[in-house]
């Protein structure tokens, strides 16, 4: 499964995939970065997002198929 980030930098909002150096999105809003998220995740199999909060402790995750989602939950 190959994991993606939604966390800040420098006052902005990125989708970053795991161990990347640069971020694949970068958006002025979390609602915005979520969007262009979503856009990108379709279509795709077995892809994790994390969102994390301004303060660095998580608030969701995703995945994306939602067959592939290892745990039997509706969240």
């Amino acid at each position: 499964m190959t994991n993606y980030f939604i966390n800040t930098k420098d006052g902005h909002w990125q989708l970053k995939k795991a161990h990347a150096e640069r971020a694949t999105f970068v958006a002025d809003t979390k609602a915005e970065i979520k969007r262009k998220t979503q856009d990108f995740v379709q279509g795709k199999n077995k892809i994790s997002v994390k969102i994390q909060k301004r303060d660095g402790t998580f608030q969701d995750e995703s995945t994306f198929q939602r067959k592939d989602d290892p745990r039997k939950s509706k969240g």
